[in-house]
């Protein structure tokens, strides 16, 4: 039985500048099945984002095919939520009402407001942000915010969780527990994620396929690594495993040879 759920094929995706034709897409191929975590890395200026924003409908590409569930995506839909770098939190709503928003909006036409309250405590309680559920944005961490998009996109009960950067202007430590974090989650509701990063660790720590795109102009996918690392995932147990670092040295070097040979 196929149960991928994105399909990519010879996906392209142009810009027209005032200096002209920006190529910054080409040829990308992909599939990635239900319950996947795929991550992409790259270089900066290889169309990590890019390739987000077309399985998002956020962009349509110029050439290609992109699919979501056997149907073309034409734009945004809920059945694939997006968390930013910037948790895009709206600054007069609370947790809650950011929460909220988004439950409402896909499911405020066949349920109660009862019904919609407890979705929101329960995409709160998920990501152990009860004790905010009245605090406005500027009023928590930064961490706490990108908790707080992330119970927001997964309110929505997307069939695909995308997430670009999602940790990258946190701290370290901060960082670290949302992953860990992140990991459970997905354990628990079996979600499709699709994850754009520039940390290494962060890509073999979480992911079952990492994707790494060529230097752009004109990037693609360069080569696909597949982690076979049992879950639940330890980091401190994988700091010692050999085969982790045999995953992590797979990425590097795909990266330093890109870096020595830049695109022509």
């Amino acid at each position: 039985m196929d149960n991928r759920y994105v399909h990519l094929e010879q996906v392209g995706m142009a810009f027209d500048t005032k200096k002209g034709r920006f190529v910054a897409l080409q040829n990308v191929n992909l599939d990635i099945a239900q319950g996947e975590f795929i991550s992409l890395i790259g270089h900066s200026g290889c169309g990590k984002s890019t390739v987000l924003n077309v399985i998002a409908g956020l962009l349509t590409p110029t050439s290609g095919v992109a699919l979501a569930a056997g149907r073309e995506i034409d734009g945004p839909g809920p059945e694939r939520a997006v968390v930013f770098q910037n948790h895009s939190l709206l600054p007069w709503l609370s947790c809650f009402g950011n929460v909220y928003l988004a439950v409402e909006r896909v499911f405020g036409k066949k349920e109660n407001k009862a019904q919609l309250k407890a979705r929101t405590h329960a995409a709160l309680e998920m990501v152990k942000m009860t004790h905010a559920t009245d605090k406005l944005p500027n009023e928590i961490s930064g961490g706490m915010k990108q908790r707080i998009g992330i119970a927001r996109a997964l309110a929505m009960e997307p069939k695909v969780l995308l997430m670009d950067e999602p940790f990258g202007a946190l701290d370290a430590l901060t960082r670290a527990h949302l992953q860990d974090e992140l990991m459970r989650i997905v354990q628990a509701t079996g979600s499709t994620v699709v994850m754009v990063t520039h940390d290494v660790d962060e890509a073999v720590l979480l992911s079952d396929r990492i994707v790494m795109m060529t230097n752009g102009p004109a990037a693609t996918v360069g080569e696909i690594l597949t982690v076979n690392l049992a879950r639940p995932r330890d980091r401190l147990a994988l700091a010692n495993d050999a085969e982790y670092h045999h995953y992590r040295s797979a990425v590097l070097e795909f990266l330093y040879h890109k870096e020595l040979r830049p695109a022509a």
